[in-house]
């Protein structure tokens, strides 16, 4: 008698028919202990006995029954049902409100792909019906609008202030699985705490003991251990004499550290030699939320490659996508180029890595949810180790997400209510269950963008601490053509990858070996020159470690390049033109090699007839129709697209993200799509960020995931022919775009779809915008209006700079024309150094000349944002004062809505010249403009952007009033009075905004603010006192402010001035002062109790030695710059950064500090929601002193 068995649920998924039919005598088994899982009852169809009658099933014992088959063809079915003990069904009704822990700010390793994760999660479960209730410290994302959850707190993401929340609320379940690990180590602080039992709030999404078993890395190492699948050997340290120990029993170099409960490997790396691996172990441990580092044998040189898997509370499991690695091990997965579906594995290799996954997500608890499962694969062997596991929605999930189509992140919700993922419909096929797994028929390749240029003293070296700051991604029916497309979405110079004069080119054979070996963010341009200088794959292979199915595919677009640079232009036919384009070369490089221009080669593909056709990403291969137009283009003869012909608006995105270029452009994409689809618009979304609420396949109405170049806009133009184009909100990527695209329309003025005119660009024209830009002709403007701008000028070569840093004296700022984030501006104190920034910093010449301006010292500086529409009405949205000097890029400082100190007439001034300019330069929504007041409240405007700027979200929810969809509308033709705001609006709370800086990713790189910007996201405070909202702010930014202590002073000569004020405030509060010589004379000449300590050049004990030992417990330090501030200066402000020490940089800082931390000893810190702040009358019928006294917990 033959036999058939299903094992219990926890051993292998049971059908998503849950039923089974056999034609066949068997035996089958199910198992009661296990029925928990069944959400549904299970139905078993089983033939009648030979003899006519129903066999009934034999009970086997308490824990399974079983039957016992005779064969018969011709056999009636009867169905049995056997229901689990305690099984759920569908949604949940015993909840009704849930807390959403969000991720704050952007920092390296946790970007905005959370804020798309907690946007959706928080839709899906508003959908639902439950009331949901979310808190996060970032005020740039979508996630934090006041309509996107039902109660939002932007307030700090501390376990004390978190449990004030839940005290008030009062949330029946907490979803932690959506804020990446900062929600993680939160829930598991909370849990530990005993909070989320006090208030009795349920986990859910993961639970403490699945989130511990994947976090610590001794419990995963030995949940792997219990199900047999292999790890790197490896040891578990919690000080550095374990970590050493470890290291001596594996017994080799190089050694991969990895600290428990961290965010993109933060403290983690690679060490060579035992004092790297020192170091490194330090700054582990110290990172580690649990003082716990894992010392693992690297596998450098293996495979890598991460499955997205997803469970629910019915043990069913799928696998959403596989990525692989094109960098082996050794790097970061967020800093590798990763390809989907992975490319190199066997069928049979995959379905080991799907079955290690089920396995995994079932060992370590995770009921239900996404996961993220990291492994190692050698190539020599196809040996398999797990390398980790991350339970909850991660970086990698947006990308999957954005892959296949499958929202990741709603579907996670959804689960962790109570349904399965049979109950729960496909957005896109409209048929199929979330428990039919994605099938993709393209190739998705993501490529991150860094920012090493920004952090000087830091190396471009990949390891296994994050760095990225950034990413594109670009989708294609190959490999090649979604690499190439990805190269050129990076907006780092290259048109795609090859046909270019690579910098690489010019280097000698060893130190193209140095590249290709240490990986660095432009390893992949050198592997183009290695092969163009005629490097063998094999070679080339085994220096990088590189599979050599990668190498051999980049090697055909080395050779198709070969083919063009022999050729020309006229004679490529059309089906040259294909298989070159069907490799993702791009017009720009067919350009390049067939020495034409961009346009000639535009031309010539036209009219051959040689188009992009679109194809929609649909979940499953093409084998149901797709209903969301999610599209990415190819050069096949079948275009999917079907564009409408109704009234349409193409917004064009940001690009990956850059510092200085983040997800506040995104924002304000989102909420022009918003607004404009509510105003009767087709919405058209085009960008290349997979981290993005954008790039949301439900965002706008139609989504075109393509790199933002000229060729690329102007084919989706030439498709669906909006009526107008929004070159705004991206920030500086479309705006570079919107000169070119008006030629364009110029040029060939194609007309609308709908047929209501002409395509145009919407809002302030680009000729305005360059005006603005452009130096000579902003400042004729300024002239002709008389508004008052700093002594400067424009220097076209080193002797003009000189002669006009001569002319208006030093210090001077300089940076080149046309820039992003301040980048390369800096101030400079003599020729000397003027000369060396010429030298070193920017190439200066006519065509790219160099803006010079006399450095206003001491002054204060002003971000106004300001609203117009086309009849030349203009609001001012917000004014916000920096709490740093100017000469701190407005995108570092803080700064305060309302302002504290500027007096009235100022602040008439700044509004009056912002309405004449934006007046003049026929703005048509938003305007951005900073401004210096001097000491003696003289005036001046230091530059004006006509367009979105960063500050766009924070005014927005500090005042209330969404100013994106506002200026969205005003360029759809309407006005500020149709809109209802036609005045400034002065809120009677103060609101602040903190920039988070990530100093700690790149050593060697000092930590002092300047004019060049380095944050990478931000928090937001608000209370009714500028102190209380300073210091959440602060501890929002993950500076713990001390309530008393030792305060270490060292100010320069230039900030002396401010020292007694300074010094003065902390006296008051308590703390003892320890300052260098020179500080401390200055504090004993006025009567001020100090104490002495040494410089690090002057021996020992030192400033550091007292840092290391924990006797400060923050620093003020103001650089001098001289040389040996360069040396002793920066490491003792490193050393600070090492050991969590607060240090603060400005005058301005620390004053503001010491009223933060007088607040808080006089008053605990309270939280309120945002929606309280603009409707306290109306909730509380009190004041907003007394609401924000109705509930407190001191830190």
């Amino acid at each position: 008698m033959g036999s058939r068995c299903f094992p219990p649920p926890s051993v292998l998924t049971i059908p998503t028919s849950n039923s089974y039919k056999s034609d066949k005598p068997c035996i089958f088994f199910y198992s009661k202990k296990h029925s928990r899982f069944l959400k549904k009852p299970l139905r078993v169809a089983l033939p009648a006995c030979s003899a006519g009658g129903a066999r009934e099933p034999n009970s086997g014992s308490e824990n399974g029954v079983g039957f016992n088959l005779p064969t018969s063809e011709s056999a009636a079915f009867r169905t049995f049902e056997f229901v689990g003990d305690g099984a759920r069904r569908g949604r949940r009704n015993d909840i009704k409100k849930i807390l959403i822990l969000g991720a704050g700010p952007i920092v390296i390793g946790q970007a905005c792909e959370f804020d798309y994760s907690g946007t959706q999660a928080c839709k899906a479960l508003k959908e639902e019906g439950y009331d949901v209730v979310l808190i996060n410290s970032n005020p740039a994302t979508i996630m934090t609008d006041p309509e996107t959850a039902d109660r939002t707190y932007i307030t700090p993401m501390t376990p004390e202030l978190v449990e004030q929340v839940i005290e008030k609320e009062r949330p029946d379940a907490i979803l932690p699985t959506m804020g990446g690990q900062t929600a993680l180590n939160l829930a598991v602080a909370l849990a530990e705490s005993g909070v989320l039992d006090k208030y009795g709030v349920e986990l859910i999404g993961a639970k403490l003991g699945a989130i511990k078993k994947a976090e610590d890395r001794d419990l995963f190492k030995q949940a792997m251990e219990n199900i047999g699948i292999k790890t790197p050997p490896s040891g578990i340290g919690t000080t550095l004499e374990e970590c050493l120990e470890i290291a001596d029993w594996i017994g080799e170099f190089p050694l991969i550290i990895r600290p428990a409960f961290t965010l993109g490997g933060t403290g983690g790396g690679i060490a060579y030699n035992r004092e790297e691996f020192e170091t490194i172990c330090k700054a582990g441990l110290a990172a580690s939320l649990t003082s716990q580092v894992l010392v693992e044998k690297s596998l450098l040189g293996w495979k890598e490659y991460e499955l997205e898997v997803m469970r629910d509370l019915a043990d069913n499991v799928v696998i959403i996508c596989s990525i692989e690695n094109i960098d082996p091990m050794g790097v970061h997965t967020g800093d590798s180029i990763t390809v989907a579906p992975a490319q190199t594995l066997t069928d049979k290799e995959y379905q080991r890595l799907r079955d290690y996954s089920v396995a995994i997500i079932r060992e370590i608890g995770v009921e239900c949810g996404g996961s993220n499962v990291q492994f190692a694969v050698n190539p020599a062997d196809g040996e398999v180790m797990v390398i980790e596991m991350n339970p909850r929605v991660s970086r990698s999930s947006a990308l999957a997400s954005k892959a296949t189509g499958f929202p990741i992140a709603k579907m996670a919700a959804k689960l962790s209510v109570g349904y399965s993922l049979d109950q729960i419909a496909n957005d896109i096929t409209k048929k199929t269950p979330a428990s039919f797994e994605p099938s993709i028929d393209y190739v998705v390749t993501k490529i991150p963008r860094f920012a090493f240029e920004k952090f000087p003293g830091s190396q471009p070296v990949l390891t296994t601490q994050m760095k990225s700051v950034g990413e594109a991604m670009a989708l294609g029916r190959t490999f090649q053509e979604s690499f190439q497309k990805a190269v050129r979405s990076l907006e780092a110079g290259y048109a795609g990858w090859g046909c270019s004069n690579a910098k690489e080119l010019d280097w000698d054979y060893e130190q193209l070996k140095y590249s290709l070996r240490v990986p660095s963010p432009d390893r992949i341009h050198a592997l183009y020159v290695a092969m163009k200088k005629g490097m063998q794959i094999q070679e080339i292979h085994e220096i990088s470690f590189i599979d050599t199915w990668f190498l051999t595919q980049l090697k055909e677009l080395v050779d198709v390049e070969q083919f063009l640079l022999g050729t020309s232009l006229e004679r490529l036919t059309k089906q040259d033109f294909y298989e070159v384009k069907r490799r993702g070369f791009s017009d720009k490089q067919i350009a390049y090699a067939t020495s034409s221009t961009e346009k000639e080669v535009r031309a010539r593909r036209l009219s051959l007839g040689v188009l992009p056709s679109y194809k929609r990403v649909d979940t499953c291969a093409a084998e149901f129709e797709a209903h969301t137009p999610y599209m990415y283009s190819s050069y096949e003869h079948e275009c999917e697209s079907d564009p409408s012909q109704k009234k349409k608006v193409l917004i064009l995105g940001g690009g990956p993200n850059r510092i200085g270029q983040g997800i506040e452009f995104d924002y304000c994409c989102c909420h022009t799509s918003f607004a404009l689809q509510d105003a009767g618009y087709e919405t058209i979304m085009m960008n290349s960020n997979p981290e993005t609420v954008s790039t949301d396949y439900d965002t706008s109405d139609r989504l075109y995931f393509e790199p933002l170049t000229a060729e690329d806009v102007m084919n989706v133009i030439d498709l669906e022919r909006p009526d107008g184009i929004i070159v705004q909100f991206g920030g500086q990527t479309p705006l570079k775009l919107a000169l070119p695209i008006q030629h364009y329309l110029d040029e060939f003025k194609p007309m609308s779809a709908s047929g209501s005119g002409p395509v145009r660009i919407w809002g302030t024209s680009p000729d305005s915008i360059d005006a603005a830009e452009d130096r000579e002709r902003f400042n004729a403007i300024l002239n002709e209006l008389g508004i008052e701008q700093p002594q400067g000028g424009i220097a076209k070569s080193e002797a003009d700079a000189l002669a006009i840093a001569e002319q208006i004296g030093y210090p001077v700022v300089v940076r080149p024309s046309y820039v992003l984030g301040g980048r390369a501006m800096e101030i400079v104190y003599s020729d000397e150094k003027l000369v060396r920034y010429l030298e070193n910093a920017v190439e200066v010449d006519p065509s790219r000349p160099v803006l010079v301006d006399r450095y206003l010292s001491d002054a204060c500086e002003i971000d106004v944002d300001a609203l117009a529409d086309s009849q030349k009405n203009v609001v001012i949205g917000g004014i916000m004062e920096h709490i740093e000097q100017a000469g701190v890029h407005s995108g570092d400082s803080a700064c305060s809505l309302p302002t504290k100190t500027v007096p009235a007439s100022c602040l008439e001034t700044i509004r009056t010249w912002t309405v004449k300019l934006a007046k003049r330069l026929n703005v048509c929504g938003l305007m951005n403009c900073q401004y210096a007041i001097t000491a003696s409240g003289d005036v001046f405007l230091l530059e004006a952007n006509p367009r979105a700027s960063r500050t766009v979200p924070f005014v927005s929810k500090a005042i209330g009033h969404p100013l994106a969809k506002y200026a969205s509308l005003v360029m759809s033709g309407k006005s500020v009075y149709d809109l209802g705001f036609t005045k400034e609006v002065i809120p009677g709370h103060v609101s602040v905004k903190e920039a988070v800086l990530p100093f700690e990713k790149f050593q060697g790189c000092d930590v002092l603010l300047g004019p060049e910007m380095r944050s990478t996201g931000e928090v937001m405070g608000i209370d009714f006192q500028f102190p209380m909202a300073f210091a959440k702010a602060q501890i929002a930014a993950g500076q713990r402010l001390p309530l008393s202590g030792t305060v270490f002073i060292s100010l320069n000569e230039l900030t002396k001035v401010h020292l007694l004020a300074i010094a003065r405030g902390f006296s008051s509060l308590g703390f003892r002062i320890v300052a260098t010589s020179g500080t401390a004379t200055r504090l004993e000449l006025e009567g001020i109790p100090v104490e002495r300590v040494l410089k690090l050049h002057e021996g020992r004990p030192h400033a550091g030695d007292m840092v290391a030992n924990g006797q400060i417990q923050v620093m003020v330090i103001t650089s001098s710059d001289d040389s040996l501030d360069q040396i002793d200066g920066r490491q003792l402000r490193r050393m600070a950064l090492a050991y969590k020490v607060p240090i603060i940089t400005t005058v301005a800082g620390a004053l503001a500090t010491v009223e933060a931390i007088r607040s808080m000893k006089q008053s605990p810190v309270n939280m309120l929601a945002l929606q309280d702040y603009f409707s306290v009358q109306g909730i509380t019928g009190i004041s907003g002193e007394e609401l924000q006294r109705t509930s407190s917990l001191d830190l």
